[in-house]
């Protein structure tokens, strides 16, 4: 690497979770967008094939979003980097996983932690218990380095990975919550399901985070029926979301309404189904696409194949995904 790209991106890194603004957001996605044109040799291959050259380019609604599928064909990363950490989407044993090449992984710890105390406050302050396999069981996925990132800002405290004994939880839950303070159950909408049938019971002062759908272990159900289902098995507890995937480095969280709210440096904006180029206004269903300029060294500017909407205030709800995109998603995480 030269010079003038290290000072660059240190610029643009410290520029990124200091973001105050819709305006400033925009153009700091400008520098952005023009930063990994010069330097990441696929997204710039791809946009010069849209003839959308930074020339072309000057608002956010100009700039190429790259289809997820190229994480799983291509390697996105600047040039010149090394590649310090590897995540790995899930998937059918058929189908190639994505892979996403982290040059730098603080700055997924910072988009992480920065973003987390914005949706609940000190992480260091809660006792987290997931319902994923652990971190020993699959090392590149996202979602478990996720979970234990958080556990590990207090690490005297009970947490704990029960995918293996959800017995083990359930005699775990009621010495935690509420008196020895704030506790989060966090994991594959699955295996929430499984526990929520087998234990249903007053779980007072819990917050419940489901994070995908059921992805071949269960039928496929709404966001609203599988809400329904997890507040009658978790009578006094909270239910939210977490929307993130293996391309992204931040993260989105939702309250008990369902609506998604997104960190500063981290926007959404729905495309039209039918021209991937023009963007829907508020309150219309489409793609969604996403800005993550936490993806310095990758690409920020990612085409998913999830179907959503945006609200007026900037939150947006996921609605279910196009009907020809892979079966992909944490709960498929585990093999039979």
């Amino acid at each position: 690497m030269n010079r003038d790209f290290e000072m660059a991106a240190e610029d643009l890194r410290e520029k990124i979770f200091n973001i105050a603004g819709g305006c400033r957001f925009n153009e700091l996605a400008l520098e952005v967008y023009r930063f990994q044109y010069e330097n990441c040799m696929v997204y710039r291959e791809f946009a010069d094939a849209l003839s959308r050259k930074p020339v072309n380019v000057h608002q956010a609604e100009d700039i190429p979003f790259l289809p997820v599928e190229v994480f799983k064909s291509r390697e996105i990363i600047c040039s010149g980097m090394n590649v310090m950490r590897e995540f790995r989407s899930s998937g059918t044993t058929a189908s190639v996983p994505g892979r996403h090449l982290l040059a730098d992984p603080a700055m997924y710890d910072d988009s992480l932690l920065k973003g987390f105390t914005l949706a609940y406050g000190d992480p260091s302050e809660y006792t987290f218990l997931s319902l994923t396999p652990e971190p020993e069981e699959n090392k590149t996925s996202s979602l478990i380095y996720m979970i234990n990132q958080l556990m590990q800002q207090n690490p005297d405290r009970l947490h704990g990975f029960f995918l293996h004994d959800i017995e083990g939880l359930r005699n775990r839950l009621p010495g935690l919550a509420p008196a020895s303070g704030k506790t989060i159950l966090i994991g594959l909408t699955y295996a929430l399901l499984d526990f929520a049938e087998k234990y249903p019971g007053e779980y007072p002062g819990l917050i419940v985070i489901e994070t995908g759908g059921m992805k071949g272990r269960r039928k496929e159900i709404t966001r609203h029926e599988l809400h329904d289902r997890l507040k009658a098995a978790f009578s006094s507890a909270e239910i939210h979301s977490e929307y993130g995937m293996t391309e992204l480095l931040s993260q989105a969280w939702s309250g008990q309404a369902g609506l998604y709210s997104t960190p500063p440096w981290m926007k959404i904006m729905i495309r039209e189904i039918n021209d991937p180029f023009s963007f829907c206004v508020a309150g219309r269903s489409g793609g969604i696409s996403i800005i993550d300029l936490a993806n310095l060294f990758s690409c920020s500017f990612l085409a998913t194949q999830d179907l959503g909407r945006l609200h007026d205030d900037g939150r947006f709800e996921v609605l279910g995904r196009f009907d020809s995109s892979d079966l992909r998603g944490c709960s498929l995480m585990i093999q039979e």
